[in-house]
């Protein structure tokens, strides 16, 4: 069964009577072309009045879709030659970090994602997104590599947050974050940074330190997640969409705030309607980005890299 979203209750209600009466004219006489014509002509006026006008709890919901599609169904369409790695060589390997090499346009590149599931087998495999230590400390590894091997780095955020259990925090979970920003900043190859579900607190930053930030129409990116901030400012988790209509996460909230560079259109209703045309948004962005980037000098690029972050935000010296 497919995941249906509060606000799109309407638009399914009117597909199914569009539906039906094309198989009542069908298996009778009755002439209803009018009339279906009709419905069709509001239904593409309330699919207009609903996906051009979403709140941001209503993006939270779409980039939380069971069905919306994950790095590596983008991997499979806009990338070749697929390799993936595995382990951190410290502790083991974390089914919630995908990281690989692959070819792009002709030329090699490094791949890093968060990998959730789109089922609960799958997500109990893939913990749900969320990564341990050893998925930063690979996904790190296979950084390191791109730049000892001079390939440009795209990574795709895609996490409600680092994974919040004791074991993680034991092995050193907030050190593998904080060393992932650390070393990020300065390597010396291109990263692309693409959000394409929820970017959630530092388990989504640790992979989001990158010369260009990009983000699918209704992905979001924040330090909480709209549940946590409720729960931390009101007590009340259940205050999530007042927190989200607050919190400024939305893909057009941070182009605006300067925290992203593009963002990535989407077919209407969200990523999970076309996969296939999504993947060619993203790619086309890819590209962009992508030649912008390789005519830069390493210092250059460094430069930029720091000027970036610098200016994201408003603040005062006292």
């Amino acid at each position: 069964m497919k995941q249906l979203l509060e606000f799109e209750k309407p638009i399914v209600h009117l597909k199914d009577k569009i539906i039906e009466l094309k198989k009542l004219a069908s298996q009778s006489e009755i002439d209803l072309s009018t009339e279906i014509s009709t419905l069709e002509e509001k239904l593409t006026r309330l699919e207009d009045d609903v996906y051009n006008n979403l709140k941001p709890w209503d993006r939270v919901q779409i980039a939380r879709h069971m069905e919306r599609p994950t790095t590596l169904d983008y991997i499979a369409r806009v990338f070749e030659d697929f390799i993936e790695f595995h382990g951190d060589r410290v502790f083991g390997d974390d089914a919630a970090i995908v990281a690989g090499i692959a070819t792009y346009k002709g030329e090699p590149v490094t791949i890093v994602g968060h990998q959730r599931g789109k089922d609960t087998k799958e997500n109990i495999t893939r913990n749900f997104g969320m990564p341990h230590p050893e998925g930063y400390r690979k996904a790190l590894r296979q950084m390191k590599l791109a730049e000892k091997f001079n390939r440009p780095i795209i990574c795709f955020i895609d996490t409600k947050g680092a994974y919040p259990g004791k074991a993680a925090e034991e092995r050193g979970q907030s050190e593998a974050i904080a060393r992932n920003l650390m070393e990020m900043a300065g390597i010396t190859v291109p990263i692309i940074c693409v959000v394409i579900g929820e970017g959630g607190s530092g388990g989504a930053l640790a992979l989001g330190v990158g010369d260009h930030i990009h983000m699918l129409e209704n992905s979001t990116y924040s330090v909480i997640s709209p549940e946590g901030a409720a729960a931390l400012l009101w007590k009340d988790a259940s205050l999530a969409q007042r927190a989200a209509e607050t919190m400024k996460i939305t893909s057009a909230d941070l182009k605006e705030l300067g925290v992203i560079d593009e963002i990535v259109t989407e077919p209407k209703g969200g990523a999970h309607r076309d996969i296939d045309l999504q993947a060619e948004n993203l790619d086309a962005v890819l590209q962009s980005s992508l030649n912008k980037l390789k005519v830069l000098s390493t210092e250059e690029l460094l430069e930029h890299r720091w000027l970036k972050y610098k200016q994201i935000g408003d603040f005062e010296l006292l």
